[in-house]
């Protein structure tokens, strides 16, 4: 308990910290966010934060890197691979992130890189992950990530490795790579008003940190659960280590939020969102919660939806719109919500919907236990 709480408290010191000094030095270097888009005809507000330093998303990602390694080393509970997977998953989208506001900023325009290779560049980091993730067993022989579908826990009649070793392989990271790509992308849509990613990011990851210390209680090997109650136990490698990685990445965000909250002095950039998308997916992989992510997250599946609602929407009536504009943040803004009143309502629209997948789990596991 001691490495978890000693990394998110370190993770959320330096961003709180430290941000001051980052948004100096972005602004010297030029990182400002280039605003040049239809939204500041529809948003006039919009514009105002044209040259607002851009790319925070590396302040919590070194953030929570720094405050898990002291907190994992001063808690006497080395790094493991299941976390450094966390890691590479949130370095690897933020730099894919990284790559597209640098284009931005360099350009001096509103689109960096194109739809498709952003998602190859998402790939690129997923599959490696994915390989990763069902090599390097414990002395339990648990890896990482296994080969089959999850919700609570493994469904054993969705096993990928059931249709053959090859395309077994091919459909599972598959499988991985529409994870990640879904989750980050619906966090980035979701980024569009100040704090709105950042502050529903705390209550996804809080509450996969929950649920990976809740399965370290009830793991199936080592300091496990009381005999009467292994047939409920989770099948989960390092988990402890999970709930240490996500807890410094909420710590991490928290101080961030401090200077992203209305009216942010530092926006997180694709850099921070697509970061943010890769802790979700790699948490959702790693718990072995693959399809309960979709309501742990759901407040980024909303503004994911309503933007797919709103193009297929389109294309169906031949021009007409289901919202005044997409995702659904900003249909609000343009019936005259202010961005404050839209940014808490999510939040605790993010709040319910993550306590709500986390209330699941435990009932599953009171089912599973009876």
């Amino acid at each position: 308990m001691r490495s978890l709480l000693t990394a998110a408290a370190i993770s959320l010191a330096f961003t709180l910290f430290l941000t001051p000094v980052f948004i100096r030095l972005f602004r010297q270097w030029g990182w400002g966010q280039v605003i040049r888009t239809p939204e500041d005809i529809r948003n006039p507000s919009h514009a105002a934060k044209r040259g607002t330093p851009t790319m925070g998303g590396t302040i919590f990602i070194a953030g929570t890197i720094v405050g898990y390694l002291i907190g994992a080393y001063t808690g006497g509970n080395p790094p493991t691979v299941s976390a450094l997977l966390v890691i590479w998953m949130m370095v690897g989208f933020g730099a894919v992130g990284f790559i597209d506001d640098y284009m931005k900023v360099r350009r001096q325009r509103s689109l960096g890189l194109e739809g498709w290779p952003k998602v190859v560049g998402q790939i690129l980091v997923t599959v490696p992950f994915g390989i990763a993730a069902l090599n390097f067993p414990n002395q339990w022989d648990q890896t990482p990530a296994s080969a089959y579908v999850s919700l609570f826990r493994d469904l054993p009649v969705l096993s990928f490795m059931a249709l053959g070793p090859i395309l077994g392989w091919l459909l599972y990271l598959a499988w991985l790579s529409l994870i990640g790509v879904a989750s980050s992308n619906s966090v980035n849509v979701t980024d569009g008003l100040d704090g709105l990613a950042a502050g529903s990011g705390i209550f996804v990851v809080g509450a996969y940190s929950l649920i990976a210390f809740w399965q370290f209680n009830q793991v199936c090997t080592g300091v496990g659960p009381a005999p009467a109650l292994l047939q409920a136990c989770y099948d989960v490698r390092d988990p402890f280590d999970l709930a240490i990685i996500s807890a410094s990445f909420v710590g991490a965000l928290v101080g961030f939020l401090w200077w992203n909250a209305p009216k942010a002095q530092l926006f997180m950039g694709d850099a921070g969102s697509m970061a943010i998308g890769g802790v979700v997916a790699a948490m959702a992989i790693l718990t072995r919660t693959e399809l309960l992510v979709i309501l742990v997250a759901g407040v980024y599946v909303i503004a994911s939806g309503s933007v797919i609602l709103q193009r297929l929407y389109f294309k169906l009536t031949r021009g007409k719109r289901m919202f005044l504009m997409s995702p659904l943040h900003h249909h609000l803004e343009m019936r005259g919500w202010s961005e404050v009143s839209i940014v808490v309502r999510m939040w605790i629209i993010a709040g319910m919907l993550a306590v709500s997948g986390v209330g699941l789990f435990y009932v599953e596991w009171l089912a599973s236990a009876s």
